[in-house]
């Protein structure tokens, strides 16, 4: 079985305190608009009060941001804000924050747990995506319901979104689905209108504060789950979304309640294993990984969760 090296510790992280910028008015190159500026702006800062920032900075040789702070015109969440729209980079201050605490590449990028993410996602990426591979969806998959595999494949959407190509987070746990609820989206239609034959306006829909990501959510939780993925219908979606998008990552059902990982995996061609730390069997990891002999689909790898 491959092995992705990283574990996913879920101690939250505060993000870090010091401030990379440089003085108004001296962008150049990838920025738009000086540190400064943006802190400013966000701030409505006075001409007086801009002012006094720049004395302040310039008697102390210190960064602007790190100037504004020290005279109260600003905080570190502030600096880091500004930061992050120089470099076209999302992120929310936690004050205005309205999402669930479970999205820590979205609500804590500069952690050292959404870098455990990103360098998943740079692992991932390196073997899916090879030059000259066609596009495959990956599925997430794992033997049990407390694995944390909704919430892995939802930070791990966020992390690829972050690259700037088009994501999609397609929910298929057709039984107990969660990304809707992880992302609070509208959950009346979705996959499993597409497959039952009906056809629904808008049912992908994009995350609001992260306009690269994208969530097509189960929809009606369906008395039929297994019959509905086996369609060809699912088979021929998959296809075209892997088309339409940079990345899809599908989030599944647990192997134990029957098939539904295997037939997502088989569908979308590639496969990554998340198994829990001290609660993952390796019978039933081996059970997993054997389900996936004689179907066409890749396993890219295996991520140990750790609580």
């Amino acid at each position: 079985m491959s092995d992705l090296k990283e574990p996913i510790p879920l101690a939250h992280s505060k993000p870090v305190d010091g401030p990379l910028n440089k003085t108004p008015g001296s962008g150049a190159g990838v920025h738009d608009r000086s540190i400064g500026a943006i802190i400013a702006e966000t701030r409505n800062l006075s001409a007086d009060q801009v002012e006094r920032v720049l004395q302040y900075q310039r008697e102390r040789g210190i960064r602007f941001g790190e100037a504004a702070v020290a005279l109260g015109y600003a905080n570190a969440e502030d600096v880091l804000e500004a930061l992050s729209k120089q470099f076209h980079y999302p992120y929310t201050p936690n004050e205005r924050k309205a999402r669930s605490p479970e999205l820590v590449a979205l609500n804590q990028p500069f952690s050292s747990q959404a870098e455990v993410f990103r360098a998943i996602r740079s692992q991932i990426t390196m073997r899916l995506y090879r030059e000259g591979d066609s596009r495959r969806a990956l599925a997430v998959i794992s033997p049990d319901t407390m694995d944390g595999k909704s919430y892995f494949t939802a930070n791990l959407a966020v992390t690829l979104a972050q690259l700037g190509g088009r994501t999609l987070l397609v929910d298929a746990d057709l039984r107990r689905p969660r990304q809707h609820e992880i992302f609070d989206v509208n959950n009346q239609a979705g996959l499993s209108s597409i497959l039952s034959g009906r056809s629904e306006p808008r049912v992908i829909q994009q995350v609001e504060g992260l306009n690269s990501l994208f969530i097509l959510p189960v929809g009606a939780v369906p008395p039929n789950p297994v019959e509905l993925l086996e369609r060809p219908a699912f088979g021929m979606l998959m296809r075209e979304l892997a088309g339409k998008f940079d990345h899809v990552l599908v989030d599944t059902s647990a192997s134990r309640y029957g098939a539904d990982a295997a037939i997502v995996a088989s569908r979308c061609g590639a496969a990554l294993v998340l198994a829990r730390q001290n609660q993952s069997r390796v019978s039933a990891l081996q059970d997993l990984t054997d389900s996936l002999d004689g179907v066409s689909t890749t396993l890219v790898g295996t991520v140990m969760n750790q609580y």
